[in-house]
């Protein structure tokens, strides 16, 4: 046996409620005398041209304020980064100048080792006997002919607190530096947080004349909304107005003879706009039946009254 009983299937209940609900929406605008016009709507395609020029007016200055205020800001981030690199400039200037006057070549300990007029102070290999260079590995000196011991170690005792003493400056000038860069680099740090600093609070000030601009634009474009309302809504009285006295006073409820008067001649009357003959007419026609009759008997028929 075959189910009958099957339950509807909503989703086609709905496309077809959806369906009829156009066509019933459809049939409204196409029926409605209110909304339906024949021809163009001049003064309402006025108003379009108008409130779209308006519209292109305010978003121009819109966009012409929001550039000056994008061109400040490039003004001043280029400002500051010019002054950035005015104080690179310096710092490097001081850099340079210190390396000038605490770090020449001749200072360093090497210095002998790479110095280019190395040859033209070197002195012979041997100048006598008591040579302090002569060492072992130029046998020019041996074990028990160490004439001069003495001065030898006090040439070593001084070349120890010459080393000594270049170590602790060497270390000293390191301290320096490192106390040097240490500031250079606290330096550093606070102007890129001053400029970040600086960077918010113009992005915020940008935020907020961003923020203004709008609330004054969404006033502005409420207060065209209220005035089109208002203007439409006016002008929807008015057509009411007008309708209304188009059907007072035309031709339908004033029952206006002419409407009937058909193009083919006088003689001819539309049907569905006819109301009946004119006393006038009727009057022609009484005339015209007593002239017949008259014209039949020889005599004039009574009077009737009432016809």
């Amino acid at each position: 046996m075959y189910k009958l009983d099957l339950p509807v299937d909503p989703k086609q209940t709905a496309a077809i409620e959806r369906r009829r609900n156009a066509e019933l929406q459809r049939q409204s605008r196409i029926f409605n005398v209110k909304n339906r016009t024949l021809g163009v709507d001049r003064p309402f395609l006025d108003n379009q041209v108008l409130d779209k020029k308006t519209s292109e007016d305010r978003e121009r200055l819109w966009h012409e304020a929001y550039d000056s205020e994008n061109l400040r800001y490039v003004k001043t981030a280029q400002l500051l980064e010019a002054q950035e690199q005015e104080r690179i400039r310096e710092l490097n200037k001081e850099v340079n100048e210190y390396r000038f006057r605490h770090q020449q070549p001749e200072s360093q300990r090497e210095f002998d080792l790479w110095d280019p007029d190395m040859l033209k102070k070197d002195v012979p290999a041997r100048v006598s006997d008591d040579d302090p260079r002569c060492g072992l590995s130029g046998l020019q000196k041996f074990a028990g002919e160490d004439l001069n011991e003495k001065a030898r170690k006090k040439f070593q005792q001084q070349e120890s607190r010459k080393w000594l003493t270049a170590q602790r400056m060497e270390k000293d000038r390191a301290k320096r530096d490192q106390k040097f860069a240490d500031d250079l680099d606290h330096k550093k740090e606070m102007e890129l947080d001053a400029r970040a600093l600086k960077l918010a609070e113009m992005e915020e000030e940008a935020r907020r004349a961003v923020d203004t601009a709008t609330l004054n634009y969404n006033m502005a474009l409420a207060a065209e909304q209220a005035a089109v309302r208002d203007v439409e809504r006016r002008q929807e009285t008015d057509e009411n107005y007008a309708e209304i006295g188009n059907h007072v006073y035309g031709d339908i409820l004033t029952e206006n003879p002419e409407v009937a008067v058909s193009a083919f001649g006088p003689h001819r009357v539309v049907t569905d706009r006819w109301k009946g003959m004119s006393p006038e007419q009727l009057e022609a026609i009484d005339r015209e039946r007593r002239r017949q009759l008259e014209g039949e008997q020889g005599e004039p028929p009574p009077h009737i009254p009432g016809e």
